[in-house]
């Protein structure tokens, strides 16, 4: 015979399967294209400044950013680099995070778990399929200007890579950037899942308020800026710089001999503070914002 315990509170029914949601790649295009367009690009330009210049700080990289181009030195590398990457990253990452999360869920894992699991692939899976190109080409933008008296513009320098080095040029700090996604979106949504575990305490059947999964996802994107120096790693490889000392055949472990050489533990952190406020915005906008759109649609789907 059941126990009163037992009667009142049944079981959960396991998650039932659910179609793929072709919708999300659209999405999350529109999303990232968003973030990107607004806030997103100048925290990237300042980040990827203070990565390649190491000796300079926050307000160095913004005076200097500006020096470049007024306010549209903020922007450069936005049109299309920028455009293009987060158009197909964004579609990429919340169309392959929102499956794998949900089939993780239905195996039985816990939200925070297969938050983790599901951020970690489709980090991967956008690394891989848009990411390298096109992150090569924004480091290009910031980077080549490193150089004094180069005006070279961006797609002769994309074509004289290619020249010396073909696709895999074109494509330099990829696996970089593959450890950088999987560890960003890995923490980002695994954090705000667990966040949000902790905001709904003995009652994890409560729907949050929207102010909660809000916080929930500001807490994600800061604190999955642990892994600054795989960022700074990835913008050497990807810079143009010719400084003294410099190795010619950059991969992670001799960019990494490099930087500690020449710049010292310290260096690994360079442009940490413009990343916390690009992954805080990042992350609003791709989870909180991803969860209400998602939440929007299959609303919308089911009434009609």
């Amino acid at each position: 015979m059941a126990s009163p315990t037992t009667a009142s509170q049944p079981p959960a029914a396991p998650l039932k399967k659910k179609p793929v949601s072709w919708i999300n790649i659209g999405l999350g295009a529109f999303i990232q294209t968003f973030e990107v367009s607004t806030l997103g690009q100048p925290f990237e330009v300042l980040k990827t400044h203070m990565a390649a210049n190491r000796g300079d700080g926050l307000k160095a990289a913004i005076r200097k950013t500006y020096a470049r181009g007024g306010l549209g030195g903020f922007y450069q590398g936005l049109i299309p680099w920028a455009w293009i990457e987060a158009s197909t990253k964004g579609g990429v990452l919340l169309f392959a995070s929102s499956e794998i999360e949900h089939v993780c869920r239905a195996k039985g894992l816990s939200p925070s778990a297969s938050g983790v699991v599901g951020g970690m692939l489709g980090g991967v899976a956008q690394a891989y399929t848009t990411m390298g190109f096109c992150t090569f080409m924004k480091t290009v933008e910031v980077t080549r200007h490193k150089n004094p008296g180069v005006q070279t513009s961006t797609w002769k320098v994309a074509y004289e890579v290619f020249q010396h080095e073909g696709i895999r040029g074109l494509n330099k700090g990829v696996s970089a950037v593959a450890v950088r996604q999987m560890t960003n979106w890995g923490s980002r949504l695994g954090i705000a899942r667990i966040t949000e575990s902790l905001f709904k305490g003995k009652d994890q059947g409560r729907k949050l308020a929207t102010s909660e999964r809000l916080m929930a996802s500001i807490v994600g994107g800061a604190l999955a800026c642990w892994n600054q120096p795989i960022e700074v790693i990835r913008v050497e490889m990807q810079s143009q710089a010719k400084a003294e000392g410099r190795p010619e055949k950059l991969n992670i472990w001799t960019t990494a001999k490099y930087i500690y050489r020449s710049s010292g533990l310290l260096g690994f952190y360079r442009g940490v503070t413009p990343r916390i406020m690009l992954s805080t915005y990042l992350t609003v906008c791709m989870v909180f914002g991803g969860d209400q759109l998602k939440a929007y649609v299959a609303q919308r789907s089911a009434s009609n």
